[in-house]
């Protein structure tokens, strides 16, 4: 590996889950839920779906207007015009178990995905909620309204 992340103050984890290399940090609101989803009576792609349209109904309070992208994983602004990601996505499901899950930015310091390769996609740019809306947002705030549409997207009462 040419890149060395102690340089920047980073670290480097191999893991396996879906998806390329990502960055996770301070300002990211990372949730990796971990279901059953058999008890869910959902297969991985409805619940990977689910997660999804969590995330695009979070950024609709917020008055982003978010997507999925063909050939993309993860949740985008501007799709079809100039594609920014906004959250990761990264799954894996071992005995009908979810593991990792999605990575919200929220007010993520941005320099970061200089140095990698976002998800293995270099053409595509990385954005935040910050960036987007031009303030930093209350991370409590974001997180509540995450659990609130977590609990519209899946079929079960979160706790």
């Amino acid at each position: 590996m040419l890149f060395k992340p102690e340089a920047v103050g980073a670290s480097f984890h191999q893991i396996s889950r879906g998806g390329d290399i990502t960055y996770h940090g301070p300002g990211q609101l990372v949730v990796y839920p971990i279901f059953d989803l058999d008890t869910l009576g959902m297969g991985p792609a409805s619940f990977v779906a689910a997660l999804e349209d969590t995330i695009i109904l979070l950024l609709a309070d917020y008055g982003l207007t978010a997507t999925r992208l063909d050939g993309a994983p993860g949740i985008w602004l501007d799709a079809g015009t100039a594609p920014r990601k906004i959250c990761a996505v990264g799954m894996k499901i071992s005995r009908g178990c979810t593991m990792h899950g999605i990575a919200l930015n929220i007010n993520t310091d941005l320099r970061y995905f200089s140095y990698i390769v976002p998800c293995g996609l270099p053409d595509k740019a990385v954005t935040s909620m910050a960036q987007e809306l031009g303030r930093p947002l209350d991370m409590a705030e974001v997180s509540e309204t995450l659990q609130s549409k977590l609990r519209l997207c899946l079929p079960i009462a979160l706790h």
